[in-house]
């Protein structure tokens, strides 16, 4: 018989986060009391609290002037979580909290109250941690930090500050971290003072006790082998969603981080922002480079620190181009070095004092060293495009960088028509100082075919004034990547001419090789035309050029939407909220996924409640959430509210619907049916003016059906919506097609047409696209068919298995 050991209490891994109030002792009664409330009610708004809280995997202790928050999943789970208290206490500097994160072994035992207390090590070292922060730090212990390290994402916001000596003269060894303005990037004072330590004093650093450390790697190991099953299990789907940069990286591969501004002027900004997307753009224009976009690199634009190593491996580079412009009076001075990533080796620097109009020179210049530093090939076709100027006039090329900046935020965020808006004024004021700048021309017609795709602008003349823009384009260069990839876009979004597209981007790609838009408008064609496994292909190859784009992972995520694959949803919007925790867009398509895949409204609503406290002004940002979560669950209290913060428009971009039909289906939910007639008829008015103006205007014409339906006109909104579907079947565009055919089941079932709905319905639920188990069940458009078998038999088919 053979004798067990047991320790006397149980032991469990723990990753825990400490915040606690600084100065709290000094606060009023009143104001303590205040402050804790607050604070208690921002952390519980977080989603790692609510997920964890959710899956019942979160212990939570008052600790007096803060409290204890113990996640038991996920080492990144108090993190993010602190990021997020962060992001919110911005609002409210009256709160000043510092927070620290350890992992370790903890016991669970009850107090006399019987109550859940928690003891042990990991909860000890918990406390020094936090111990050694001021306002705002988020320091992490080098356990932790090491783990995080081992993750690209994490890497760049992490900051060693060695070690310190806490209580009874152990030593601690520290990490700080701070992303996107969030944290406090100072050294601790209590760091700052250790060159004062005596150093013949012998520090013992910080350990558990031993017992405590077998168990702890026991349980370790334990842990070690499920997670390496899950991981064998998923590893093939996280490759395929995410790509990998684990592999050998490129030798001729660099990324040209932003330069910082030196000038006096902050106005200035633009013009060391337009620097470095000269060298960036001169050094993609050559076929031996791998050259990492634009949107990515922007990432490191403030950054509190650069690792360059991490940043390195985060971008899938072997080395990095770094530096400064100063702009004064007449003159500009660029400084510029070279890295390998690799090793943090200096490889090469240079600095050019110069007059001003030399500026582009000096990127030509740059650009073409660089090349020879890398040992790559030059062709000369390559070497002229390099060395031709842009334009002469620098106030045009300062209005050009502003508008491509500008389109470059509109992408999945509000306000994108006033920003469209503003670009195309930016770039006719710099076509008219300087009308030979012809990638201003190139710009301004993706400005114009945006306004026009997303139902801004939708009509023939904005249309025209892309036309006009890409003829100027051609004419001043009529065989660029720029002239070839502008047409692309032009035949894809304004004439839905898929096939001519794919052709000009085969010639734009030769010219443009390290352009991402290539690839990932390839991606977007193969999606339209049905080809699903070659457009996520195409999209992760962008990625590699772009690995921190969060548009190319959204536009991977509602690919594997339209697939119903909603494991891959989650890992691609998990991975997207890495990159960019506050993206409103994503944030509400990874809610949207347990609506979607399981009918649960609650991470949507979550979602939709902590953006109103954070951001009580912008309802519209997230209007569509709004509508749909009073619509789902069925709350005339949440409709009410939800009216106030109704945008113009409701829907996705190809199909637009008036605010007076989210007004009419909402009126209907209150029981109002007079008002919800009157809504109807204004929507009509609106939509029905657009049909004439544009009568193949298939989305208007599905839009105009339901509207129809709604009303009562049970022909016309036959009519219409089999109109739409003539003129955009499947066979045409994979996308839309099956959006246009679950309108037209809609369109059927709230005209009383319950046989034609159910087979349109179970048509559409075998193909890839939109119509998802959730909203089946919660919509109440689906009502009149909620008696019938056979919706339930279609509603079981989408239903998770």
């Amino acid at each position: 018989m053979s004798a067990e050991l047991s320790p006397d209490l149980p032991l469990e891994i723990a990753h825990l986060l400490l915040i606690d109030v600084v100065g709290y002792s000094k606060l009023l009664v009143n104001d303590q009391v205040e402050s804790l409330q607050q604070l208690n009610r921002i952390v519980r708004s977080t989603d790692c609290f609510r997920a964890a809280e959710a899956k019942d995997k979160l212990i939570r202790l008052p600790t007096g002037d803060g409290m204890a928050l113990l996640f038991f999943e996920s080492l990144e789970q108090p993190a993010h979580c602190a990021l997020e208290i962060a992001q919110a206490l911005q609002n409210h500097p009256e709160i000043q909290v510092r927070m620290g994160i350890h992992s370790g072994p903890i016991n669970q035992v009850p107090d006399v109250n019987d109550r859940v207390n928690i003891a042990g090590a990991g909860i000890n070292v918990a406390q020094r941690v936090l111990d050694c922060g001021d306002v705002g730090h988020i320091l992490l212990s080098k356990h932790v930090a090491d783990d995080l390290g081992e993750y690209r994402h994490w890497q760049p916001y992490l900051r060693d500050l060695g070690e310190c000596e806490v209580k009874h003269g152990l030593r601690l060894h520290l990490v700080n971290l701070c992303k996107d303005g969030l944290g406090n990037p100072q050294v601790p004072e209590k760091l700052k003072r250790r060159k004062r330590w005596k150093e013949t004093a012998p520090i013992r650093p910080v350990v558990s006790p031993r017992w405590a450390l077998v168990a702890a790697l026991l349980l370790s190991g334990c842990a070690l082998a499920i997670s390496f099953t899950i991981f064998l299990r998923h590893r093939a789907i996280r490759s395929e969603t995410f790509g990998s940069f684990t592999g050998a990286i490129p030798d001729k591969s660099i990324a040209v981080l932003p330069f910082e501004n030196l000038s006096d002027d902050k106005q200035n900004a633009y013009f060391a922002d337009g620097v470095q997307d000269e060298i960036l753009t001169n050094l993609a224009k050559v076929a031996d480079l791998k050259v990492i976009s634009r949107t990515s690199v922007m990432q490191y634009k403030n950054s509190a620190e650069r690792n360059l190593r991490a940043v390195g491996k985060a971008l899938g580079v072997a080395h990095i181009l770094e530096g400064t412009v100063q702009r004064v009076g007449g003159r500009v001075r660029v400084s510029a070095q070279l890295i390998d990533a690799r090793t943090d080796g200096h490889l090469w620097a240079e600095r050019y004092d110069r007059d001003i109009a030399d500026v582009f020179a000096i990127e030509n210049e740059l650009a073409e060293q660089i090349v020879a530093k890398l040992k790559s090939k030059l062709s000369p076709q390559e070497k002229a495009a390099i060395e031709e100027k842009p334009t002469a006039d620098l106030a045009a090329y300062d209005l050009y960088t502003r508008a491509k900046i500008l389109i470059e935020r509109s992408v999945f965020n509000e306000p994108r028509e006033a920003s469209l808006r503003e670009a195309v004024r930016l770039l006719e004021q710099t076509s008219s100082r300087d009308p030979s700048f012809a990638l201003a021309y190139y710009e301004l017609a993706h400005a114009h075919d945006q306004l026009y795709w997303q139902q801004y602008d939708h009509t023939s003349q904005r249309l025209a004034l892309a036309d006009a823009a890409i003829q100027t384009l051609r004419r001043l260069q009529p065989d660029s990547g720029e002239a070839h990839l502008a047409l692309a876009k032009h035949l894809y979004w304004g004439y839905l001419d898929y096939d001519r597209a794919r052709q000009e981007l085969a010639a734009a790609e030769r010219a443009l090789p390290n352009d991402s838009d290539c690839l990932l408008l390839l991606g977007y064609i193969d999606r339209r035309q049905g080809r699903w496994e070659a457009s996520l292909k195409e999209m992760e190859h962008a990625r590699t050029l772009d690995p921190r784009n969060i548009l190319i992972l959204k536009q991977i995520g509602l690919t594997h939407r339209q697939l119903r694959r909603y494991s891959d949803v989650i890992a691609v919007f998990d991975r997207a909220l890495q990159l960019d925790p506050n993206d409103v867009a994503a944030r509400s398509y990874r809610a949207r996924v347990d609506l979607e895949q399981h009918a649960y409204t609650k991470r949507l609503h979550m979602h939709v409640e902590t953006f109103l406290a954070q951001n009580p002004k912008a309802p519209q940002q997230i209007s569509i959430d709004l509508v749909d979560l009073a619509l789902f669950e069925r709350d005339p209290a949440m409709a009410e509210r939800t009216l106030s913060g109704l945008s113009y428009r409701y829907g996705t971009e190809s199909v637009a619907f008036p605010q007076a039909w989210c007004d009419g289906r909402l009126a209907l939910l209150r029981g109002d049916s007079a008002a919800a007639k009157v809504a109807f008829t204004e929507a009509r008015k609106q939509l029905e003016r657009t049909v004439r103006e544009q009568p193949n205007n298939a989305a208007a014409l599905i839009a105009l059906g339901l509207v129809d339906a709604a009303l009562g006109q049970k022909k016309d909104a036959i009519r219409e919506g089999r109109r739409a579907i003539e003129l955009f079947p499947v066979s045409k565009d994979a996308i839309d097609g099956s959006l246009f055919m679950e309108y037209l089941a809609a369109i059927y079932a709230t005209s009383g047409k319950a046989d034609a709905a159910i087979d349109q319905l179970a048509a559409t639920a075998k193909i890839p696209g939109s119509l998802n188990y959730g909203e089946l069940r919660l919509d109440p458009i689906w009502d009149p068919l909620r008696r019938d078998p056979r919706f339930d038999k279609i509603v079981a088919l989408l239903a998770p298995k």
